[in-house]
């Protein structure tokens, strides 16, 4: 039932009565008159309101009880409904109903609301049975639709990944409501007639292959002799390919190549020919070459083996030339060339083809197996080779092609010409693998190159076996008269002062004096500074790199310990620096450049440069793994361990490093304990070439001026090099003898009165490091003083967690002593 809108609180009530009228007799269906228990109808309310239908009873007009429903009504605009109980029709064609109601007329209300109403809205709902519940049939007052399945017709079948059968809605007026919904569509071989309701058989000489459109007419050389063909078959002699859609028309094979025509370039062959006269009515065209070989005038020929080839192929040409190279001399060739297309492979009959023969004269020569022998340097690569010996013919010379394993393409490869079965490849760069083929030239002109083999130049300070072996002799002597002198003075050492010291590394003491030193060239006088990172700077596969943990933190990102697996060798552990997201071409730059510096290195006292990887993100360095980290924090955490001769050897490796570099005229400016790497056999290495710089060979007056407001390391610079910004290898040796006294006195924490801060707030904003004061106060330190006595583990028990920030302020605490002990002095 409807819902009724009041104004103000309204008593109303609902009589209903159904009655049947057949031939003039009429039937009480329902009269709640005449009932005398409760109707229990449905209530529904649409706001869930305390205000509802509520079931009483009252008189009528006669005095007469009676069942009825009230509401009293609030000034609302919800709807409130009443649904009486499922009552039976009994054979009735007509159904009158008579409702009596009373209720407040909306003029005798004293304010007039728009929600007042003064009838009801009567909905009815024919089912076969008692079907309502609680929520259906729905609370709407939309007009009832009944969906109606259907089916599709004959030749007909529901289409798409989600078939649907044809749906209808029928209205309660009995009509069709809207359109009708289907995916129903006719088979192939069937056309839609008579508006779409029927499909009916395409007529002979027409074809519907697919679901869509109507029937049409046999595409050439095909026909259909029966009705309903979804397909037309193709005429005696014509074919139609796999992939060719039923539309289309069939075809046939092509017919012969024509005028072969036979040239001779030396022991190359090349075949061409013109296109064939009907190309089968297809687009497709494409030839094969079939070769044979004729030992004697009278035997059978047979097919050409693997040792002829063909350029481009021998099969699938779509142009009309071949080049045919491998064939034996003094031999009957027959080469027959076929013409094909797409409906080639579905006759019963053979390709058309044309054939050519001739017959070859000069031999070609054979290099397919070659004898290698090489000697290696740093820039070349000495070559000897050997042939099979070959009776028919005689090698006027040779030509090699040689180009880097790593960068093998055509535009990049060399080639040189050899007299003999030997040859010097210079100018090559170190430590690199070449691939090196050769080939033949005799009067039939040149071979095929032979398969590649591989080469590798030696790194810097390395020579081949046979190059040096007396040298090589004559300073294993040598070396073994310095071990013994090493010995005899660490005898006597021992036998003075009673100290035990532990045996000398032999790398700890090194010195690198090799003969022939490279001259360091500065990676920013490149026009383009990437070209420099490819001179210097090995390129590294990121697959052979596996990063296990991140040990600090740098200028441009973290530094990591990881390992390096190269194909062929052994594992080991590196250091890598990676370069953090978001950067700019000119960070990038400056991070590769600190590669492109160290791969100019090689010495024992210098560290290392493994490679880089710039073919992948994070930008990579990669360097040997130095295991007890920076020389400054190893002391600070080994107190007083190191006897004086194992200090000593330290200093020396220093030394042999910083002289190697100035011997490559190579100007550090920023030597410090800080920079100097020790591995696990204590041998130092000098690294951190961020702030370096090229020293001018032949200037009068060898420096170089920084830029202004250039980053320079007060605490370790000279004097000079602070007033005037000027650099020499002679302020290198001033930050060497600062690093000197530092051994010594690592491990004494002086006070710090004479530091010209005042307080730790004032200290720690000079260094930048101004975020730390309230957890220095916290912890205690209160003075300038106090600051001697700081550790490792007391700045990460104050949240002093990044070791960039660790050294920093570690470094200040440590030139600040140095300071005060000025007067102090080492005795080598």
């Amino acid at each position: 039932m409807e819902l009724i809108y009041w104004s103000m609180l309204l008593l109303g009530g609902i009589f209903s009565s159904w009655t049947r009228l057949v031939a003039a007799e009429e039937e009480v269906l329902m009269n709640t008159k005449t009932e005398t228990s409760d109707l229990k109808w449905t209530i529904f309310s649409q706001d869930k309101s305390e205000s509802q239908w509520e079931e009483v009873s009252g008189l009528d007009e006669e005095n007469n009880s009676v069942r009825t429903y009230q509401i009293c009504q609030t000034d609302s605009l919800s709807s409130q409904w009443l649904r009486s109980g499922f009552i039976q029709r009994r054979g009735a064609s007509q159904v009158y109903v008579e409702m009596r109601f009373t209720m407040m007329e909306c003029s005798s209300r004293t304010s007039h609301h728009r929600s007042c109403k003064e009838t009801f809205n009567l909905y009815y709902y024919q089912a076969d049975s008692n079907e309502a519940t609680a929520s259906y049939p729905p609370w709407m007052e939309n007009p009832y639709t009944k969906e109606a399945q259907g089916s599709c017709v004959e030749h007909a079948a529901q289409q798409g990944p989600r078939p649907r059968p044809p749906k209808l809605f029928c209205g309660e007026d009995g009509q069709w409501v809207g359109q009708p919904t289907t995916s129903c569509a006719c088979l192939p071989g069937f056309e839609p007639v008579e508006g779409q309701t029927r499909c009916t058989a395409c007529p002979v000489g027409q074809f519907k292959s697919g679901t869509e459109g109507q029937c049409r007419s046999c595409p050439g050389s095909s026909q259909a002799t029966i009705r309903g063909a979804s397909t037309c078959a193709c005429r005696s002699g014509f074919l139609r390919a796999e992939t060719d859609p039923a539309d289309t028309p069939c075809t046939q094979p092509p017919s012969a190549p024509r005028r072969i025509k036979h040239y001779r370039n030396g022991t190359t062959h090349t075949l061409k020919w013109n296109e064939p006269l009907d190309n089968g009515g297809r687009t497709d065209l494409s030839y094969s070459v079939r070769c044979s070989v004729c030992r004697s005038a009278k035997g059978s020929c047979l097919p050409c083996g693997d040792s002829v080839s063909y350029q481009p192929a021998q099969d699938g040409l779509l142009d009309q030339w071949v080049e045919v190279r491998g064939l034996l001399p003094h031999t009957t060739y027959i080469f027959t060339i076929q013409a094909l297309n797409g409906v080639s492979s579905r006759s019963a009959k053979d390709p058309a083809s044309d054939s050519i023969n001739f017959t070859t004269n000069h031999e070609e020569p054979s290099l397919r197996s070659v004898t290698w022998k090489s000697e290696s340097t740093e820039s070349s690569l000495t070559l000897h080779w050997s042939v099979p010996a070959q009776p028919h013919y005689n090698i006027l010379q040779y030509e090699l092609r040689y180009c880097e394993k790593e960068r093998r393409s055509e535009s990049q490869c060399f080639y040189t010409e050899s007299n003999r079965s030997q040859a010097v490849l210079t100018d090559l760069r170190r430590a690199t693998q070449y691939e090196v083929q050769v080939r033949a030239r005799t009067l039939a002109g040149y071979s095929s190159f032979s398969p590649a083999a591989v080469f590798r130049t030696l790194p810097d300070g390395h020579a081949s076996a046979s190059q040096f072996l007396v040298p090589g002799i004559l300073i294993a002597v040598g070396m073994l008269l310095l071990v013994i002198f090493v010995f005899v003075a660490a005898y006597c050492i021992r036998r003075h002062s009673r100290v035990k010291d532990p045996d000398l590394s032999d790398k700890s003491s090194q010195y690198f004096s090799g003969q022939g030193v490279k001259v360091y060239i500065d990676p920013f006088t490149y026009e383009d500074p990437n070209e420099a990172v490819r001179e210097f700077a090995k390129e590294i596969d990121v697959s052979f790199v596996k990063i296990e943990e991140v040990i600090g933190a740098g200028e441009f990102g973290e530094v990591c310990r990881g390992r390096l697996k190269v194909p062929g060798k052994k594992e080991n552990y590196v250091a890598i620096k990676t370069l953090k997201g978001g950067y700019t071409d000119k960070q990038r730059r400056d991070f590769l450049s600190e590669a492109s510096i160290m791969g100019q290195f090689q010495h024992p006292n210098i560290i290392h440069l493994e490679g880089i990887i710039t073919a992948s993100c994070p930008v990579m360095i990669l360097t040997e793994f130095m295991e007890n980290g920076a020389l400054d924090s190893f002391l600070r955490l080994n107190d007083s361990q190191f006897t004086p001769i194992q200090l000593v050897g330290m200093l020396r490796g220093i030394a042999s490093g910083m002289k190697y570099l100035a011997e490559m005229s190579y100007v550090h400016r920023d030597l410090a304990a800080r920079n100097i790497l020790i591995n696990s056999n204590l041998v130092c290495k000098v690294s951190d070439f961020g702030l370096s710089r090229f020293l001018q060979e032949n200037s009068s007056d060898p420096t170089y001026t920084s830029s202004l407001g250039g980053k320079i390391p007060i605490r370790w610079t000279a004097p000079e090099a602070i007033a005037f910004r000027k650099f020499t290898s002679a302020s290198d040796v001033w930050s060497y003898g600062i690093v000197m006294p530092s051994y010594p006195l690592l491990d004494q924490r002086a006070p710090l009165s004479l530091s010209p801060c005042s307080s730790i707030g004032e200290w720690l904003r000079a260094i930048k490091m101004e975020r730390y004061e309230d957890s220095f106060l916290q912890a205690g330190f209160n003075s300038i003083d106090q600051l001697g006595q700081i550790t490792t583990q007391d700045l990460l028990h104050m949240g002093v967690t990044l070791a960039g920030h660790q050294r920093k302020i570690l470094s200040s605490i440590q030139t600040m002593t140095f300071q005060n002990k000025g007067t102090a002095t080492v005795t080598f």
